[in-house]
Parts: structure tokens; C-alpha cells; sequence
């Protein structure tokens, strides 16, 4: 087991060679103000006359920044305070414990490493450890999961249940506002979730390091689950900008695929993860994403003979081999699946 960072942080005077970034890829200043115009979207409002708003506002800020974030979402506060502090909990677990769970094995169903599944020959380190496991559909996975904490698979099991319908919810408003037929997306579409537990512990020089480099997602949204310390940045505008650590919301960010479905009209957004000198930071993001053998291409609901499909037919499974071995150049990500011009 390679030494996860977790276990080893408060034992560095400074940080590792192996874990500073070249001058162009460093955050520098990680002291970005919060932006106040990534919406902050309530849901609640979706139940009364105000639908055809909150669909607005969730597409122009699907467009306009490929980030939002959603309050009053159905989800209990005190289940979101349980299940984060059950994650807490599982990188506070003793070492032994934690060296069960590791591996670097891409097909193993649940697993934790430390930076990357690529440690071996990246060329610097992350400064996080991951723990990283399919949760949809529950039955078929859910028996896979870490024994410990005791209460994790009830608790981790009850909460993406709710973030499955959480993003059904959210998907359905997105196609009404695409001009889908409702129901569009709930079908083989979100037929995966894929749970991916980050955590970054306290970093003395935090404008060396990264806790994720920048990139896009490669499914279809990522509903992210947060602690009260913030260190994610989106990319707009040729500028980094702070995301607000709201209590009780979830940050919601469009992946390519459904930047693919719209044919180009929303955009997943180019993100990063930054390090904090003196607080841990736990964040949680359940991956939406198409099942392996499911065919994505744009909508035909939205394409015609004057907006023909910018993009290709594909099965999701060879995309996510594409987007791995393309990862760190986001440019060329989709540029194997635009669909032939004429």
C-alpha cells in the first residue's frame, strides 16, 4: 500500500517534491473570492407555479456556467450530517483497516487509493485519498461496500437512494427545459452512479498542490455533497472563481455527456479542487452517468436539418476508456466524437 496521504500529512515539515506542481499548473493564490453569481436554485419552488422559472434558471446556469447549486432539495439535513460524518469517518479508520480497502486495480468494485489510480507513473501526486464505489443500482453493489464504520452501508446506502431520486428530479427539469418529452432521462440514460469520496488533509503550502487537477466530468451530472470548508474552483470566463460551501446544498455541474445530449447547448465546465493549511476537507460526489452499454447521442428531439447533431453515436463504456486516457487535455476530450462534417 502506498502511503495515504491521510496517514502521513502531519509528518511533513514541508510538502514533498513529488506532490508540487509545476509553476503553470500551481493555484497560486487559492484565496479566490466566492462568486455570488453561480445560482443558488431552490427547488422547493419547483412544486408551485414557478416551474417553468426554475427550469430557466437551472438552463441558463447549465449554459452559462455549467454549475449550480440546489437548496431546499427534498434531502433531510440530518441525513446529510450523518452520512458525511460516516464518510469522516472512514479515513479516520486505522491503517490496517484502510490497507484491506486499498488498490490501484481500475476493476476492483470498491476501493480506496491514494492521488490517483495512476500513482505509479503520474508524474506528481494529488493531495487527496479517494474512496470510490458504484452505489446504483444498491442491490448489486451495495454488499461491496467498506464494513466499517458499522453503520456505512445502512447510512451510505439511504442517502443514495434519496441522491438517485434527487437526480431524476433535476434530470426531468433539464429536459423539459431542452424540449425533451418528460421521462427522457430515466431509463438506461441514469442507469449508473458511481460514488467517488474525496478527502484532502491540511496542507502547509496549499499554492503548490492540488487536490484535483483541472478537468470536466465525463457523465452526465455530478451532484456534490460538501463539508463546511470550501476548495472548489470552476474555470470560466479565462479565470478561476471560488464555489461558496453553502450549508445544506448541493453543487450540481453538467458532465459531457449531457453536453453531448444537448447537442452543445449546456457545458460541462473545466473544475479544480484546492488544498486548505489548516482545515481537512471531505467532499462526496455521486457521478450520474449512463449504464456501460448504453448509447448516448445528441437528442433527435433537438437536432434537425438546421441544427444537425455536432456529435457521434457511441456506447458510454468506450467513452469512459477515452476520457482516462485523455483526461488531463480537456480540448480533446470530444474532439474523437464530433460527428463528421458535410
Amino acid at each position: 500500500m502506498e502511503k495515504l496521504i491521510t496517514s502521513c500529512w502531519s509528518n511533513f515539515q514541508s510538502v514533498p517534491e513529488d506532490y508540487i506542481f509545476p509553476p503553470e499548473s500551481r493555484p497560486g493564490n487559492i484565496r479566490i473570492p466566492f462568486n455570488s453569481s453561480i445560482p443558488v436554485i431552490d427547488l422547493s419552488e419547483a412544486q408551485k407555479d414557478d416551474r417553468t422559472n426554475i427550469i430557466h434558471k437551472i438552463i441558463k446556469a447549465a449554459q452559462e456556467f455549467g454549475f449550480f447549486q440546489v437548496i431546499n432539495h427534498g434531502v433531510s439535513v440530518n441525513q446529510m450530517k450523518e452520512t458525511m460524518n460516516v464518510f469522516k469517518e472512514v479515513f479516520q479508520m486505522p491503517d490496517e483497516y484502510k490497507q484491506n480497502l486499498f488498490s490501484n486495480d481500475p476493476s476492483k468494485p470498491c476501493k480506496m487509493f491514494t492521488s490517483s489510480i495512476n500513482y505509479d507513473t503520474e508524474k506528481v501526486h494529488l493531495w487527496r485519498d479517494n474512496l470510490r464505489h458504484h452505489c446504483y443500482p444498491l442491490e448489486k453493489w451495495q454488499h461491496l461496500w467498506p464494513e466499517n464504520p458499522t453503520t456505512y452501508r445502512e447510512c451510505v446506502g439511504d442517502f443514495s437512494t434519496e441522491v438517485k431520486k434527487l437526480g431524476s428530479r433535476i434530470m426531468n427539469l433539464i429536459g423539459e427545459g431542452l424540449g425533451l418529452k418528460y421521462g427522457y432521462f430515466d431509463n438506461d440514460l441514469t442507469g449508473s452512479i458511481l460514488l467517488s469520496v474525496n478527502h484532502y488533509p491540511p496542507c502547509s503550502e496549499p499554492s503548490l498542490t492540488l487536490g484535483i487537477t483541472k478537468h470536466s466530468d465525463p457523465n452526465l451530472i455530478t451532484i456534490l455533497l460538501q463539508d463546511d470548508v470550501s476548495g472548489l474552483q470552476v474555470f470560466k470566463d479565462g479565470e478561476w472563481i471560488a464555489v461558496e460551501a453553502i450549508p445544506h446544498a448541493f453543487v450540481i455541474n453538467v458532465g459531457y455527456q449531457l453536453q453531448i445530449i444537448s447537442n452543445g447547448k449546456l457545458k460541462s465546465a473545466e473544475h479544480r479542487a484546492v488544498t486548505n493549511s489548516d482545515h481537512a476537507r471531505t467532499t462526496a460526489a455521486f457521478f450520474v452517468a449512463p449504464s456501460d452499454d448504453c448509447k448516448v447521442e445528441p437528442a433527435q428531439a433537438i437536432t434537425d436539418e438546421q441544427n444537425p447533431p455536432i456529435f457521434k453515436s457511441f456506447k458510454y463504456k468506450e467513452f469512459n476508456s477515452h476520457y482516462f486516457n485523455k483526461y488531463a487535455d480537456t480540448d480533446v476530450v470530444l474532439k474523437s466524437y464530433e460527428a463528421p462534417k458535410n
